[in-house]
């Protein structure tokens, strides 16, 4: 029997946390979604703030894990109403990079037909029950 060592947990945790902050930015970019609001990167901004003070968040994971997920002082990025753009840039900061996947997601939702959303919903809806 293979016992997991320091390394593996430390990646099993750091993954968990990364689901975690993923789902949580997710929904907060939602809420913006929903309401048609851009991508900016003052949003950018206020959603990694939201994000990584999620009490929740925090009091799931380790304090060490945590500090892990803060964009470094040395990447700064601004602070105004332009609309976010990386460029062809994948070097980004977690909480940024989950949230420019969730308005992609949604811009690429709503770029198809409104019978092909419905199409792919019965589809997941189906799967789900079959099991």
């Amino acid at each position: 029997m293979n016992h997991p060592n320091d390394h593996d947990l430390a990646a099993l945790r750091f993954q968990a946390a990364a689901r975690d902050l993923e789902h949580i930015v997710r929904h907060i970019a939602e809420r913006y979604i929903a309401q048609q609001v851009p991508l900016t990167w003052r949003l950018l901004h206020a959603i990694e703030a939201e994000a990584l003070a999620d009490l929740g968040f925090a009091s799931r994971h380790d304090a060490f894990l945590l500090v892990l997920f803060q964009r470094p002082d040395g990447l700064p990025y601004p602070e105004t109403d332009d609309t976010a753009d990386f460029g062809a840039s994948n070097a980004l900061p977690a909480v940024f990079a989950f949230a420019v996947s969730a308005y992609d997601k949604a811009r690429n939702a709503s770029s198809q037909p409104a019978a092909a959303r419905a199409g792919a919903m019965r589809s997941r809806r189906t799967r789900a029950w079959r099991g």
